[in-house]
């Protein structure tokens, strides 16, 4: 049995709720983070509320105040349509960078605009981004399952690190394998043999959120 819709045949559609602020009523506050069109006109952006009429490139600054120490990665051989949710969750948990290897075109219609927030740094092959990580001093992680993989539930995460995911279908690259200082693995219970990218990425932020921000042990 399913709910039956509260409005009959011909009905107007119930109106959506506005997304945001409208004009700043009253006295316009002080302060250069400040942008005076959104204060004029209201702010229908997506970000949190304590960021309502901020100029875009202040919100950015207060964000990078704060970035976490782990960066994330998602190789794009073949457009995958992943990664823009992996920026948008990358941006929730404020990682550092998201780093996209492969090709620089990308979907970002699942960012949200999260991408405007959130720095993407392009490496046109792996040998480019190993290069990069190495110099950044960074340990590579790949997230995959591999014969050598190791339970990511008891693995104890870097603080300083990179979160490296394959694409859907094909996984990590070898040339990724070989550079990580490990490959973890998501333990599941269902008769799947792995979920998609996007929601492995999302399981490993939280993991180094909750090991790195809150301090819990594996």
């Amino acid at each position: 049995m399913t709910d039956e819709p509260n409005h009959e045949p011909g009905d107007a559609e119930p109106a959506k709720a506005e997304v945001g602020v409208g004009p700043w009523e009253g006295e316009w506050p002080e302060g250069d983070h400040w942008d005076p069109d959104l204060l004029a006109d209201g702010d229908r952006r997506n970000v949190l509320d304590k960021y309502r009429y901020w100029k875009h490139e202040a919100i950015v600054a207060e964000l990078d105040s704060r970035r976490h120490n782990f960066h994330v990665a998602i190789e794009n051989w073949q457009h995958d349509l992943n990664i823009g949710t992996v920026v948008r969750t990358a941006n929730a948990f404020l990682a550092k960078e998201v780093h996209i290897i492969g090709r620089r075109r990308w979907n970002r219609r699942g960012a949200m605009v999260t991408d405007r927030y959130q720095h993407v740094r392009h490496h046109p092959t792996v040998a480019d981004f190993v290069q990069w990580a190495n110099g950044e001093g960074l340990a590579i992680i790949g997230i995959d399952i591999f014969p050598d993989s190791v339970p990511l539930e008891t693995y104890e995460l870097p603080r300083d690190c990179v979160l490296v995911f394959g694409q859907e279908g094909p996984g990590l690259t070898p040339e990724v394998h070989e550079a990580a200082v490990a490959t973890l693995s998501i333990e599941q219970f269902g008769s799947t043999r792995s979920i998609n990218a996007a929601s492995a990425a999302a399981i490993a932020m939280h993991a180094w959120v909750r090991r790195h921000v809150f301090g819990q042990q594996v």
